[in-house]
């Protein structure tokens, strides 16, 4: 055939036509289906099957039009259809029909693939993990000397520390890093537990005075290493390596650094090495955070002082486990609070700018002293120089913010404190006690029955769920979850609470041998007067159980007598002449009201 004849035929039998009208339908169906398909979560392979089916198609549609036209009467072979009259022959402009309903469907597709995409990243992005975002785990100790375990330990710290005092990053506590190990396989799941994209790992080896850290920066999500380095330096050049890493970290996520937070990251604190170890020892028992452990931390502090009396943190060290020792019946809150509140007035007046110093301070000025706005000046300080500090926004919340009924505040520092360091089992508990103060009971509930979650054997939690469950009225459960957290632990705190609930369920004879214990108890050991008030609550004698607040009072134990407006355990003696003079030398109407207005 000749060339210009088969192609003139081609024209005659709409096969051009076809093909063009096959191309754009073709085209607005794989456009179509690239962009509603992984909306509705169908995978590739759908995909690629169906365009491969499209591009075989067309040579079969080609060789249809070439033997078949498409009439007004149905389907017929090209030579029947060009017999038939002209009246009834083909349409001739049908596929430019086919051309403009193809455009408008892969139009639409397009814009349905979109809109479904963009409603569907919209409703996943609060779940996304922010970009500016790390956790430094736990440094391997690869000295030949594993006693230098706690070097390792502070090196991981200090770089922790240094990090988290820029605004612009999300660093998580060492509370929750410390669950995992040092190189862990399964990133992905652990950036998800913590809430973040990027991990930092590392290696300490520590040989007499030489040093080499090893670290290295991952982001979780894809496996990539963003960034490594190794540093050979003597023990004396170890601050110099904290800054070099914290400031490499924070350029390789692009966060923006002030001027004062660079001053703060290159801080050298002492220059004495000496010094420095004993300081590392005196937090690596702090962590611990037992009575006894919280004893050692106070010697290597103070060992550290005596070699360099202006090094700030080791008096900030001092402070910290000062205020934490009554809160574990190792010391009286009228022996450890004014030593907390000197120990952190003399670590700020070396240097102002150290955070948990200036929560430390907020906490005892407002344990010993009930100075709700000095408290709050310190704890907002901290905040500011240190956002990433999660005991200062937890204690600020749990303690001043909830004692002053200031409920929604609290919560908000609270589930920040929770943020910042997630795997906390204190920081949990104290959210769901934020819960609980403000007598929102079934959240207060669900937060510590998740918490107990991470750890059934966490006693705090059970005794607070034991006080949340007695408030609202479910006394023997409560009494089931104070049993459970007295098989855990010693602390007499529990045995006040256990007793309450007893007394009020009716068995008064349980709750008079409890009392006959917390007797025995106060002549070896520290008992807290508010749980012989508690006591005295369950066993009805209201005089006795004031008698004891009064105590407290006396006692300056601001951990339980700070929450006397809000404490529902207490709701009994509310509008007694007595507990309202009370209250009122502890948290002023006037400023609880204020406090209530402002929420």
């Amino acid at each position: 055939m000749n060339p210009s004849n088969f192609l003139a035929e081609l024209k005659r039998r709409n096969v051009y036509k076809v093909a063009i009208a096959y191309l754009v339908a073709g085209w607005a169906l794989s456009q179509g289906i690239a962009q509603v398909f992984p909306v509705f979560d169908i995978s590739n392979w759908a995909i690629r099957i169906i365009v491969l089916l499209i591009v075989v198609g067309f040579p079969v549609a080609v060789v249809f039009a070439w033997f078949f036209e498409i009439t007004p009467e149905g389907v017929k072979r090209t030579e029947v259809a060009d017999a038939m009259p002209k009246s009834t022959g083909r349409k001739r402009h049908a596929w430019i029909y086919v051309v403009v309903a193809g455009a408008a469907v892969s139009v639409a597709l397009f814009f349905l693939g979109r809109y479904t995409a963009s409603n569907r990243a919209a409703a996943a992005a609060p779940n996304e993990l922010p970009a500016k975002s790390i956790a430094v785990l736990p440094f391997e100790n690869l000295s030949e000397d594993k006693a230098n375990a706690f070097f390792a330990e502070g090196i991981q710290d200090e770089i922790l520390t240094r990090l988290a005092k820029v605004a612009d990053l999300k660093v998580i506590s060492r509370t929750s890093t410390q669950h995992f190990k040092s190189a862990p396989e399964n990133l992905p799941e652990i950036a998800k537990r913590l809430g973040v994209m990027h991990i930092l790992e590392g290696s300490v080896q520590k040989a007499s005075d030489q040093v080499r850290v090893n670290v290295q920066l991952i982001n979780a999500l894809t496996d990539a290493h963003l960034w490594a380095d190794t540093y050979d330096r003597k023990l004396t050049d170890i601050f110099a390596v904290e800054t070099e890493i914290a400031k490499a970290i924070a350029d390789t996520l692009q966060a923006k650094l002030t001027g004062s937070e660079q001053h703060v990251i290159a801080a050298r604190p002492t220059e004495s090495t000496e010094a420095h170890q004993l300081y590392l020892k005196g937090r690596y028992f702090w962590n611990k955070r037992t009575g006894n452990d919280l004893k050692k931390s106070i010697d290597y502090f103070q060992q550290a002082i005596a070699v360099d009396p202006n090094y700030a943190l080791a008096y900030a060290g001092v402070a910290d486990a000062y205020v934490w020792l009554p809160g574990y019946t190792a010391g009286t809150p009228r022996d450890c609070y004014p030593k907390a509140k000197a120990a952190a007035t003399k670590a700020l007046q070396l240097d102002d700018t150290l955070a948990e110093a200036h929560t430390t301070l907020a906490l005892a000025i407002w344990l010993y002293d009930f100075d709700s706005a000095q408290a709050i000046r310190e704890f907002q300080r901290a905040i500011e120089l240190n956002p990433n500090y999660a005991i200062a926004h937890q204690q600020y919340g749990n303690n001043t913010l909830a004692a002053l009924g200031r409920f929604d505040d609290a919560i908000v520092e609270g589930k920040r404190a929770v943020e910042l360091d997630p795997l906390s089992l204190v920081i949990n508990t104290d959210l769901g006690s934020d819960y609980y103060y403000a007598r929102r009971y079934d959240e207060a509930i669900a937060q510590l029955r998740k918490t107990l979650e991470m750890d059934p054997g966490f006693y705090i939690a059970h005794l607070v769920l034991g006080q949340v469950l007695d408030a609202k009225g479910a006394r023997d459960a409560a009494i089931v979850e104070c049993q459970k957290a007295r098989g855990l632990n010693d602390d007499p705190s529990v045995l006040g609470v256990l007793a309450r609930a007893y007394g009020l369920s009716g068995n008064k004879m349980e709750a008079e041998k409890i009392l006959d214990q917390l007797k025995k108890l106060s002549q070896e050991r520290y008992v807290s007067a508010y749980s012989f008030a508690l006591v005295y609550l369950g066993l009805g004698d209201k005089e006795e159980a004031l008698r004891w607040l009064e105590q407290s009072y006396q006692d300056r134990a601001g951990s339980d007598i700070g929450f006397i407006r809000v404490d529902p355990l207490l709701d009994p003696l509310r509008g007694d002449p007595r507990f309202e003079a009370l209250a009122e030398k502890i948290v002023p109407a006037a400023e609880f009201k204020s406090a209530t207005a402002s929420k």
